[in-house]
């Protein structure tokens, strides 16, 4: 359609007319220059989400990924719809540090996907679970999408600010996915899983504080550390932290080998058993290595994401190719086998064409959104959108955005989010802000960005090209589309947040005390809690419409 419309230019209705564009510049724009094929697209997949990819192939080869399973298991399994639950909070936390969906969609995808689709969850539920979680990654701070980095130019205010503006949205949305969750485990009658006694509330919470503690403590030590180091080892730093590191592996592997290695993932085997969490844990710490590696690289030396994700493979490569005759090695008693050098290379070797494989799709789709900008900005098409969009508002700021928000998603169909909230940004945040003054409503700058990010980032779900239900759906075996329809309905809460903050700017903490900010997190989670509810039509019990409704 897109390449018809370059061609066939002068004999547009005159709004969408244009001088028409002759088949070689057609050719040329689209195959030589950097707006077309070999566009933005292209070059994110390329650059770096290729190594994210990677990284996830090679994690799970190694055994992570059902390592990772059976901890989430062992953890959340016990309450209702517990893998997805687990799935949710596997995705924020990578979210948190990866700040691309696609690359969070495969990277976590690939162990909680299958997760859930053993308790019950559908091909597609399982997949748009899996979307809707990863797809927030972007807006969770500190490690938001490149979007969020771009803002500081734009907005002209420091990263540290949007961090704080972008926080207790990002919160509440996560809230209310693990709540929609909940429902759709209601829905489906599922039972816990196993015959475990909760706990007492006391219990837990005194749990939870002293994780909470071991894990601070362990992360300052490493932090100041490793700032301490530095300095004092200076140019024999990296060699000094390669030693430290290994040590810290062989340290872990010795653990892993003092307990049972995990029994071997069976897809038929019913699932009414739950793993004890302490054996779990400590039976593959050392998988943790690459990913504290990958965190570090990104957070503290502050690498580019392709870099650091280099590094963190580095290490997984390192960890494929020795865990299995050190672990022989290190167990005494020689009652298990862990096999031998010869299979880890065949691992490694299966982890890199794994890889390979999951990104070929992702290539293909991306490269063929880069057609699609390539027309954009050939035909000029963007700026009638803009004029269009402040004709049909006719002055009234909510039917502005409204049209805004769809303008979002039609261009985010076929651009990955950055250059998405490129175009839109540049196009009508001016007018949103100048609207919001005639209406006599004061709209902060950063409000409106956040509004267009936010609707950028639900691209990545929305059909016929949302590339996170494209990977979700390589995973799940589910059919895309349908994938991409119900993580569209999960986000729908997403959807509903930028209308709240645009006319309510307290929920991005814009001058407000600590006091007034708690009230307002509790008061905006309970309403999209409500939210949740009426667009899943279940509250205690499935809701008839009108109940929804109201």
């Amino acid at each position: 359609v897109f390449l018809a419309y370059s061609l066939a230019g002068p004999w547009m209705p005159s709004l969408l007319a244009h001088r028409g564009v002759s088949l070689h510049a057609l050719a040329n724009h689209q195959w030589i220059t950097t707006e077309g094929v070999f566009g933005i697209a292209l070059g994110v997949s390329t650059s770096f989400v290729f190594l994210f990819v990677l990284f996830g192939a090679l994690l799970e080869r190694a055994g992570a990924g059902h390592y990772f399973i059976q901890l989430a298991f062992s953890l959340l399994g016990h309450l209702r719809g517990g893998p997805a639950k687990a799935a949710v909070v596997a995705s924020a936390l990578t979210g948190v540090i990866s700040g691309s969906s696609i690359a969070n969609v495969v990277t976590t995808g690939t162990f909680t996907i299958p997760m859930m689709k053993r308790v019950g969850f559908s091909k597609e539920k399982a997949g748009a679970v899996e979307v809707a979680s990863s797809v927030n990654g972007q807006i969770m701070p500190p490690v938001m999408g490149a979007a969020a980095f771009l803002m500081v130019e734009y907005v002209g205010i420091p990263y540290v600010e949007i961090i704080k503006h972008a926080f207790l949205p990002a919160a509440i949305s996560y809230i209310a996915l693990l709540y929609i969750v909940h429902l759709e485990a209601l829905k489906l009658g599922m039972q816990p899983i196993g015959n475990r006694q909760p706990r007492p509330w006391l219990r837990r919470l005194t749990g939870f504080a002293f994780g909470a503690a071991l894990i601070s403590g362990l992360s300052m030590a490493v932090y100041y550390g490793l700032g301490w180091l530095k300095p004092v080892l200076g140019d024999y730093a990296l060699p000094g932290i390669s030693v430290l590191l290994a040590v810290a592996y062989l340290g872990l592997l010795k653990i892993a080998a003092s307990n049972a290695p995990l029994p071997a993932e069976d897809p038929d085997k019913p699932l009414d058993e739950l793993p004890e969490t302490r054996a779990v844990l400590l039976s593959g710490l050392h998988f943790l290595l690459p990913v504290v590696v990958l965190v570090w690289c990104l957070m503290v030396e502050r690498l580019s994401p392709g870099l650091s994700a280099f590094w963190g493979s580095v290490m997984l490569i390192i960890i494929l190719l020795t865990q299995r005759p050190l672990l022989n090695w290190l167990r005494t008693d020689g009652k298990h086998d862990y096999g031998s050098f010869t299979d880890g290379v065949v691992d490694l070797r299966e982890g890199l064409i794994a890889g390979a494989r999951n990104m070929i799709g992702i290539g293909i789709a991306t490269a063929t959104a880069g057609i699609i900008v390539g027309a954009v900005s050939q035909t000029g098409v963007g700026l009638v959108l803009a004029d269009l969009v402040e004709f049909l508002s006719m002055g009234n700021l909510l039917l502005m955005l409204i049209l805004t928000a769809l303008l979002s998603l039609i261009l985010g169909m076929g651009l990955p989010t950055t250059a998405n909230y490129i175009v839109v940004s540049s196009l009508l945040a001016p007018v949103i802000v100048t609207l919001g003054q005639q209406n006599g409503l004061i709209v902060p700058l950063i409000a409106v960005h956040l509004f267009v990010f936010y609707f950028g980032i639900m691209a990545d779900v929305t059909p016929p090209v949302g590339l996170a239900s494209f990977a979700a759906a390589a995973v799940s075996k589910g059919d895309p589309i349908k994938t991409g329809i119900t993580a569209f309905y999960y986000s729908l809460r997403t959807a509903a947040l930028p209308f709240l903050f645009i006319f309510n700017t307290d929920l991005l903490l814009i001058n407000v005390d600590f006091a007034h900010g708690v009230l307002i997190f509790f008061v905006a989670t309970i309403a999209m809690l409500i939210f949740a509810a009426a667009t899943q039509g279940f509250f205690l019990v499935k809701s008839r419409w009108y109940e929804s409704m109201l």
